[in-house]
């Protein structure tokens, strides 16, 4: 375990890196819970955003110079950005900026990540960070880049890329990496179908987290290099890290071997499943997320709503929740809840019974309902005796069931208006 460096050496380093987040995917594996949002405007944990974890970290970290890219379906994203991350001080130079797609470019829209920075370069160069700390918006996580930036620094690396350890079998979804002794890359894979595992693991390979940190000078030399390329994808993983690790120096850092004030937690919540497993996980007695964790706190946006309400104590209607989560504004009567995380402003009528399910904001259930191993989207009304989670082949009809067997139940599946806020 690397000993951790000053806190005046890390905080000179944050305070002249810049953050760009990457907030314009899509999330295709997350199916309809993105059909009306970006990724990482995906609510997660009860009361945050997907993206209010990179944000965090970025803040907490003592960077305060922050760009958010979006381009697929911005509007929740930039609506909750506005409203929860205005509170930095613009006359000190802190900023969480907005910067949408704007073809400022030539006349096509972000081509890939790397064409997205490319694309807003004087954006970048007018503030002159000595360093750009590349981020993906749609990882829930906590980390203090702090020290990842120092590491970056003391190797003279000119990129630094954040990675973790994953199962083999996972790692097709990920950049993979080969380093050396001193952690220097030496070879990438982008998503590659057969996965090298790491020396002396055959279980395990090393994976790129979508966190990047560059010299500002060699990433706009490398952006306007790679926009020339037609052949290339303008992308961070497929062409710039590949391209750079011959020539330049391109380390690996550790993501889960580093002794910080942030707690090392890191979960690429880009399914269905994977998304339902982390939210239940906080349902737990001692939950590998640490919510709770006044030192290194998730920030966020949220409604003013009254405290959650548990009515009716007779027997067959008694309200309420039993090892589980329950955000503010919710209002469970006469039903029950186990084993389940609710998000604000959840209603739950009389002799419900909700078990190891996902119910996010605005939520009605109605009467007599049974649900289980559930994702309950945004906005949805349940009718009064509806089963879900009951009948795997009457739920196949009617709604997206995972290979796990978690129910997705949207609005649009339901027959309501798709386009609630979201």
């Amino acid at each position: 375990m690397r000993a951790r460096k000053s806190g005046r050496f890390v905080s000179q380093l944050t305070q002249s890196t810049m953050g760009v987040i990457m907030a314009g995917g899509r999330g295709q594996r997350l199916q309809d819970l993105t059909s009306n949002r970006a990724k990482p405007a995906t609510p997660f944990g009860g009361k945050y955003r997907i993206i209010d974890f990179s944000l965090s970290n970025c803040v907490n970290s003592g960077i305060r110079q922050i760009l958010v890219l979006t381009q697929y379906k911005a509007h929740s994203l930039i609506q909750h950005v506005q409203r929860g991350w205005g509170y930095l001080r613009g006359e000190l130079g802190e900023f969480v900026d907005i910067v949408p797609a704007q073809q400022q470019r030539g006349e096509w829209w972000y081509r890939g990540t790397a064409d997205a920075v490319y694309q807003n370069l004087e954006i970048i160069d007018e503030f002159g960070p000595e360093r750009v700390l590349v981020l993906a918006g749609d990882h829930v996580y906590k980390m203090d880049y702090g020290p990842m930036i120092a590491y970056h620094v003391e190797n003279k690396a000119t990129i630094t890329v954040g990675v973790v350890q994953v199962p083999v079998r996972q790692a097709t979804s990920y950049g993979v990496m080969t380093v050396d002794e001193s952690q220097r890359i030496i070879r990438f894979d982008e998503k590659p179908a057969n996965p090298e595992p790491m020396p002396g693991r055959d279980d395990v390979a090393l994976a790129s987290m979508g966190i990047y940190v560059f010299d500002r000078s060699f990433l706009v030399e490398r952006l306007i290099e790679d926009s020339a390329k037609p052949e290339s994808h303008h992308d961070f993983g497929k062409n710039i890290i590949p391209d750079s690790i011959e020539q330049h120096r391109v380390f690996a850092y550790p993501f889960e071997d580093v002794e910080t004030s942030a707690q090392a937690y890191w979960r690429d919540v880009g399914t269905v499943d994977a998304f339902y497993d982390a939210n239940l996980e906080l349902v737990h007695v001692h939950p590998e997320l640490n919510l709770y964790d006044e030192d290194w706190p998730i920030w966020t946006y949220q409604q003013q709503v009254p405290s959650a309400k548990f009515v009716l104590d007779d027997e067959g209607r008694r309200g309420m929740a039993l090892n589980s989560m329950i955000a503010g504004g919710c209002i469970v009567s006469g039903a029950s809840v186990r084993e389940s995380l609710l998000f604000f402003n959840v209603t739950v009528a009389e002799q419900s019974d909700i078990f190891r399910s996902v119910v996010l904001p605005e939520v009605v259930i109605g009467r007599r309902c049974q649900i289980r191993r559930a994702v309950i989207d945004e906005g949805c009304v349940i009718p009064d005796g509806t089963e879900i989670g009951v009948d795997p082949g009457h739920d196949r009809e009617r709604f997206h069931v995972t290979e796990n067997g978690v129910v997705l139940v949207t609005r649009a599946m339901l027959g309501q208006d798709r386009n609630f806020r979201g």
